[in-house]
């Protein structure tokens, strides 16, 4: 379900430069990268690329909503962290992306562990931005 311009909270500027190669900034200078190519790709892989600044917000997003979750069913979630692998590959139309989630729950069980991380999933904005565009999977 979208919200409405009148329900934004907040909204994130970044400026990119020279697209896959060259620079990305945010307008309040707090995020401010060369991006490059990865080596995978023929690029110089000097600086970060789309698909790992990527996976540092889906997985920082999915944690917080990982933290959402475990307080509604009661769960100890400390310690825990969330990674999140980007791919990028050749398609049918060019390239695209596949995602794969995964979380270190060190204070419950694997049953908890993968109901918070299906939970999770289901409230995360990443998640539901992706879901039914990307393949994303839950390691």
């Amino acid at each position: 379900m979208s919200i409405q311009q009148s329900e934004v909270l907040y909204t994130a500027v970044a400026t990119a430069e020279n697209g896959r190669d060259g620079r990305v900034a945010t307008d309040d200078g707090k995020l401010d990268v060369v991006v490059n190519p990865p080596k995978e790709m023929g690029g110089s892989g000097a600086g970060t690329n789309p698909e790992q600044l990527f996976a540092a917000g889906y997985s920082a997003c999915f944690q917080g909503a990982l933290g959402v979750v475990a307080r509604q069913e009661n769960a100890d979630i400390t310690g825990s962290t969330v990674t999140a692998k980007v791919g990028i590959g050749k398609n049918d139309d060019g390239f695209g992306i596949i995602v794969e989630i995964s979380a270190a729950i060190p204070n419950v069980d694997a049953g908890t562990a993968r109901a918070l991380l299906e939970e999770a999933h289901q409230v995360c904005p990443y998640s539901k931005a992706t879901r039914g565009n990307i393949t994303v999977t839950l390691a």
